[in-house]
């Protein structure tokens, strides 16, 4: 083992995690933080509230094409469930008032 990763480490007070790093990825551990909105993220939060608020997929269909993903990929499933959703529904919604008016 390298001996600065030695030094470091027994420089960290005892009471403390040792941060590692990677030599290779600087941006390893640009991740480890739990999403917001229970751990589940914007985007499978939205399409969970969807289902009782259907406002809430175009509003996170909005956040997928506005790329909000580039600050988080986790995110980017989510959002495109959303993005599905919200063309279903509006194809659903288009459908029954073309019945009830016609």
């Amino acid at each position: 083992m390298d001996q600065n990763l030695l030094q470091d480490a027994k420089e960290q007070s005892s009471n403390s995690y040792v941060p590692l790093k990677d030599a290779e990825n600087t941006q390893l551990g640009i991740f480890d933080r739990p999403l917001p909105c229970c751990g589940c993220g914007i985007g499978w939060f939205s399409f969970l509230l969807g289902f009782v608020f259907p406002f809430m997929w175009y509003y996170a269909t909005i956040l997928y094409f506005g790329n909000y993903y580039q600050k988080d990929p986790r995110e980017r499933a989510g959002l495109a469930a959303n993005a599905i959703a919200a063309l279903i529904f509006t194809v659903a919604a288009l459908i029954a008032v073309a019945v009830l008016v016609l």
